[in-house]
């Protein structure tokens, strides 16, 4: 009984710091042969057709959704201390800033990134993975990298996507149907968002989350075990990892950020 509870409690603390390692020398795998990726340009680009393009939908609509209830909650909120003409800076700043880049993460992670885990999880199952590694073709050249970078590139763009639909709804809730007026609204809203210190920070986390999500889902599918179980196990690791990462990297990017202001 004692060696049993001794054997669970090492394999506790061993497991976990054998998945750190590796973890670490699988993302310098990765940017080492990045070159692959690049360089044959084509496979990074319908990597990001399969994230960025095949998420649009989810993304979009989100967003819109997304905004028509910030507008609703913004304008009842604001209308208490007459400040009802400053909606669109609500809107604009809640979504530049915070909403945009950590929900369409989220997002981004559970539609694509167990897509990507899956992808790989089943090509590894199936063996496809030593087939490559057997004809002399780098398995993480070839697949993890451009999936990777995919990832990578799409997350911001999925991101501004979703800032600029929410703004859009709220738009449309506020002028459009409770008649907030039109020119204070974008004025307003162009007076007081700054580029550096709001829409780039913003362009910054959309980044940093893409590069976690991205490397959490090839991660995971690259290291599931190759059964139907295993490859089923890699996806919810994936979905609540990511999740757990974007809200842990919102908090420090957040502070080092928005410290000064």
């Amino acid at each position: 009984m004692l060696k049993r509870l001794l054997s669970r409690l090492g394999a506790s603390v061993v497991n976990p710091v054998w998945r750190l390692g590796f973890a670490t020398r699988f993302l310098w795998a990765i940017l080492t042969h990045s070159g692959t990726a690049l360089t044959r340009f084509n496979l990074t680009i319908r990597e990001v057709f399969f994230s960025g393009v095949m998420s649009l939908v989810i993304i979009l609509v989100s967003g819109l959704f997304v905004g028509l209830v910030l507008g609703l909650q913004g304008y009842e909120t604001l209308q208490r201390y007459g400040s009802s003409e400053a909606l669109g800076i609500l809107v604009a700043l809640s979504l530049v800033r915070e909403l945009g880049p950590v929900v369409a993460a989220l997002l981004f992670a559970s539609r694509a990134g167990s897509s990507i885990t899956a992808e790989v999880g089943i090509m590894k199952s199936s063996e496809q993975l030593k087939a490559m590694d057997m004809m002399a073709v780098n398995p993480i050249a070839r697949v993890v990298a451009p999936r990777f970078w995919g990832g990578v590139i799409s997350m911001p763009l999925l991101a501004a996507l979703f800032s600029a639909m929410g703004i859009f709804g709220g738009w449309i809730i506020g002028v459009q149907f409770i008649g907030v007026d039109n020119g204070a609204f974008w004025s307003q809203m162009q007076a007081s968002v700054d580029f550096r210190t709001d829409v780039l920070n913003g362009v910054i986390k959309s980044v940093v989350f893409g590069i976690a999500v991205s490397f959490i889902a090839v991660f995971e599918g690259f290291d599931a075990t190759p059964t139907a179980e295993g490859v089923s196990a890699a996806i919810t690791r994936t979905v609540v990892t990511s999740a757990l990462a974007i809200l842990a990297l919102d908090f420090v990017l957040t502070s080092f950020m928005f410290r000064g202001l």
